[in-house]
């Protein structure tokens, strides 16, 4: 793990150098802001869609599963366009658009259930007659 911690800031200083390069420091620093401030509207705006989505759901009696995982993916995406780097605003923007997000999802939905073991439920149970008389049909 830390391994992949090492090479994923590796890269995000060689992105940011590259870019510098090109634009300047001043134009580095105005994207990377630019990219934060676009990113948290944009993360505010999918997090209420994926909200009411879920509520949505919720009153109609499904089972809001997709909409669970689009608001995880809403929130880990909105986290990574805070962290301040040009490859971790597209990972993040890659998942607070809806069609880059619902493929992230199906794919992740497909991972869990991959990887869950399934659940059998066994109900061993018997049905007894009720001998005892109640009272509104006897008359009492």
């Amino acid at each position: 793990m830390a391994v992949v911690f090492l090479l994923y800031v590796v890269a995000e200083v060689a992105a940011v150098w590259a870019v510098g390069s090109v634009v300047g420091v001043f134009g580095t620093l105005g994207l990377l802001l630019a990219g934060a401030v676009l990113g948290s509207w944009l993360a505010r705006r999918e997090g209420a869609r994926a909200a009411r989505a879920f509520l949505d759901a919720a009153r109609a009696g499904r089972s809001p599963q997709a909409e669970v995982t689009d608001g995880m993916l809403v929130a880990l995406g909105g986290v990574l366009i805070l962290v301040p780097g040009f490859l971790s605003d597209l990972a993040g923007l890659l998942l607070l658009l809806p069609p880059t997000r619902g493929v992230v999802r199906r794919a992740w939905l497909r991972r869990v259930e991959r990887r869950t073991p399934p659940s059998v439920i066994v109900v061993d149970s018997e049905v007894v007659p009720d001998d005892r008389a109640h009272p509104v049909i006897e008359g009492r």
